[in-house]
Order: structure tokens, then sequence, then C-alpha cells
């Protein structure tokens, strides 16, 4: 079994550590301090390294968070620290543009900065002033410098410097099983569904993908797990398939990944994608684990629950399947922080079909800040009417308005049968109250929560009958620019 990390190159062996030691504090424990710690949650991007990893269209590197991936998970992997950048023949392209723009002020964010520059650099697809902008909302700048660290981003994106980092891209990384254990620690990361099969025998197993909620555990609560098992690994997680009935999208997808799929095929998971989380969390955390996580305030659960998505579940015994919007345990969440998962199964895929010609699918998110926040409520609606006007299809499904992500359907009854007029969206709305009983926390009253449930509703159907869809703003996102258009 695979110990080593590929390190700037060079294949490194773990020594006795932890499963649960993040690649941070093994980067910085063993004397690669250019990798900074900062929050240990991945949210200022102080600790931001670069990965490579399988991708759509092939390999690709990807600037992940350090402070929150388990070490295990890079086991037989190519990470690259802001040491490993520079050769012989000078900076690597994102350091210069940094040196050029002056981007560097007290030097403590630089490294991160660095990185998700290094990641801009081959990337294909920055080809708007949003995705710009996307790739470094996740680095925070202490200093205030940002206008510089833009201009060394606009000079570095997408110029895919002929270098050796470049060749790395010809051959695809390997995906090898890995299985660990220290003290009473296990981790296991099974390359086949058959190797998966008798780990998943212990009953204590807790699941890795991302790890990119539970990384949070580690850090910020100390946890240790006797059995983790990482799913990365194995065939068709990571796949996107169009079926005869409409997708098959893997459990384990990126949801960097599923972004920029949902831009040509899905436009409510796009908009509800958008402003998810920062590039590097992104560039770990899955749509399966979105899901499976059963936030009752998850952002994606709700986009499920409107186009009537189903989940696929896999066990030893083969697969079976449950919808999203099934009511109570027919459902895939069936109680607060609990999934229709029984044991030996996992989430292994979701399957929608396409909406039906005139249906109105979108997503909205609500949070006190636009970028990386957690919602206070969300919400995904889908409305079909006949050639007459009539409602014959609606979906109203919210997220932060209970114990789990839920379908408003007596909401739905109300708008079923009628045109979309003031009367039938006032009694929609009026019906709201009978189908949740919102949550009441330090992110919104409930009062607050019912108020923008309704709002929504209302902007939902103002939208629905011109089926004009509201598009995100197509521009950076952040303090606006002195002599720019406002």
């Amino acid at each position: 079994m695979n110990h080593t990390v590929i390190l700037n190159g060079q294949h490194l062996a773990v020594g006795e550590v932890s499963p649960t030691t993040t690649v941070l504090e093994w980067l910085r424990a063993t004397g690669r301090t250019g990798t900074k710690e900062g929050c240990a949650e991945g949210d200022c991007g102080a600790c931001t390294i670069g990965l490579l990893d399988d991708g759509p269209e092939g390999p690709t590197w990807r600037a992940v968070c350090a402070c929150i991936m388990l070490l295990p998970q890079v086991f037989g992997r190519q990470i690259v620290t802001v040491e490993g950048l520079a050769d012989d023949s000078g900076l690597h392209p994102a350091q210069k543009a940094m040196v050029n723009a002056l981007g560097s002020q007290c030097g403590y964010c630089t490294p991160g900065f660095v990185m998700s520059l290094f990641e801009a650099a081959y990337r294909t697809d920055l080809d708007c002033d949003w995705k710009k902008d996307d790739q470094i909302c996740g680095n925070l700048c202490r200093c205030t410098g940002y206008r510089p660290i833009r201009d060394a981003l606009y000079t570095v994106s997408g110029s895919r410097p002929k270098d050796r980092f470049l060749a790395q891209l010809d051959t695809a990384p390997e995906r090898e099983s890995v299985d660990y254990t220290h003290g009473d620690q296990r981790f296991v990361r099974p390359a086949t569904w058959e190797e998966l099969w008798p780990v998943m025998a212990s009953d204590s197993v807790r699941f890795v993908n991302g790890a990119t909620d539970l990384g949070l555990d580690v850090t910020q609560r100390f946890a240790t797990y006797p059995l983790l098992v990482d799913l990365g690994a194995l065939d068709g997680m990571r796949a996107i398939e169009p079926m005869a009935a409409g997708w098959r999208i893997g459990a384990g997808v990126l949801l960097s990944d599923l972004e920029n799929w949902a831009e040509k095929h899905h436009d409510a998971i796009a908009k509800m994608l958008r402003f998810f989380a920062s590039r590097q969390i992104k560039n770990r955390a899955t749509l399966g684990g979105n899901l499976c996580n059963a936030s009752p305030i998850g952002d994606l659960p709700p986009v499920m629950l409107a186009i009537d998505a189903v989940a696929v579940i896999r066990s030893e015994a083969g697969e079976r399947r449950v919808p999203f919007g099934g009511e109570g345990k027919d459902g895939f969440w069936t109680a607060y922080r609990t999934t229709a998962l029984g044991p030996g199964e996992v989430l292994s895929a979701i399957e929608f079909a396409p909406p039906p010609p005139n249906t109105y699918v979108t997503a909205y998110k609500v949070s006190k800040r636009r970028e990386l926040d957690i919602s206070a409520v969300s919400g995904a609606f889908a409305l079909r009417r006949d050639g007459d006007g009539v409602v014959t299809h609606a979906r109203l499904a919210f997220g932060g308005m209970a114990a789990t992500p839920s379908r408003a359907r007596r909401a739905e009854k109300a708008l079923m049968g009628t045109v979309l007029d003031a009367e039938s969206i006032g009694r929609a709305v009026d019906a709201l109250a009978e189908d949740f009983t919102p949550i009441d926390d330090h992110r919104g009253t409930a009062w607050y929560r019912g108020t923008v449930a309704a709002n929504l509703v209302r902007g939902f159907a103002d939208e629905a009958r011109t089926q004009a869809s509201v598009p995100l703003p197509d521009r950076p996102t952040g303090t606006i620019l002195a002599g720019e258009p406002s």
C-alpha cells in the first residue's frame, strides 16, 4: 500500500502520524513553512496548495486548502507548495506576476494567493471577470491589497506556461488503494467497489470524500475516528453521464466540476453553486457530501427536491433508488441530519430528467454576505403551465425552514390548477405558514425566514409569468474599483 506523498516532485514516505493529521500540519512539521495557517477552517486561503487531480477534460491542477485535508487523502498523489514553484530558470509566472504588480504586502497571505494564481495559470475556462474573481474569493488579504493581487491574477490567468507543471497534465494521476493504520485509527481508500464492501462491515465507518466538513470536526473539535473510508477513488463516483431520460451525476463529482457542467446544462444548479463556497472548497467538496450531510440549510438539497431528482443508493446487494422528494420515511432526508442510507450503503449517484417544455426552474440563496456564507434561507422552485397559462406542475423547495430540506406541499397545492395572479400567489404565500414553522437561530429569526420565504415565492412567480430568468451579475463582486462603472 502506498504511504508516500509526491511533494514538489519528490516521493516522501510518511512516518507514524495519525490519519487525522492534516496536510498543513504535516507540511509545517516537516519544515515546509511557506504554507501558512490562518483559520484552520478553509476560509482564509493562507494554506492553499496545488493538487494534481482528475478533471472532466483530463488531468488538471487544483488549488485546495491544506488545513482541512487529511494527509492520507494525498497518499500517492502529487501536491505542490509555494516552495516548489521556482526552478533554476527563475520564478514561476504566478510568482512573477505578484512581484511585478506589487501584490505582496505583509506577505502572510502571499503564498496562498500565489497558489490560487498557480491554478489559474493552467485553467482554460477563465473567460469572464466573475470567474477570475471567484478564483481568489477564498483568499483573504489582511492588508487589503486586493487591487494589485487582482492585476496579477489577470496577468497570469489562462497563460498555460510551457513548463514542467503543464507537462504533468499529460499523465492522469493514479488512484491507488490505501490502507493505513496508526494506533487504533485506520484510513482506507478502496480503488474498487469490491474492496469497499468488506470494510463496510464495521459499525464505526465514517466516510470521507472531500472532507471539507469532516475536516472542521478535526481542526475545530479535535475529533478522531476509528475507521475513515475515502470514497474518492471508486469507479463512476466522479462521472457525469447523459442517460436516455436525463442525467446521472456521480456522488463524488466535485462542486467545481459540477458548476462548470451546469453553466451549459442546468441554470438552477449553476445559480446555487455560484456563491456556494470558495474555489478551493469547491475543488474538494462533492455533490454527495453536500446531500449526505443532511443539513437543514444545505444549498443543493432544495434543487434536488425541485427537479424531482432520485438518489441512487448502492450496496453489495446492488442499487436501489429513493426520490429526494418522497414524504417522511419514503424520502432521502428522513429526520434532522438523517438520511435513508442504511448499514452497508453509500450514495453513488443522483439521477434526474431535464425539465419538460414550458417549465421554469430556478434557485435562490439568501445569506448575510455574498461570498463564503451559509444560507439563512435557500430555495429552488419549478413551475409548469399549459397553453392557457394554468399551472400543471409546481415544486417549491426550501432549506433553512425546517429540520430537513423540505417541499412546501400546501403552497404547491395552492398553485395547482390556477393562473399566476395576485390571488393565487397570495394563497400560496399564506399556505407557507401551514407548511413550515421556521427555524429560529442566530442566522435568522423565524419571522425573518418566513418573510424571506414568502418573498422568494412572490419573486419566483413574477419571473415564472414571463419566463425571464434574472441572471447573476457577471462582474467582480467585491468593493467597487476606482474608475470602473458601478
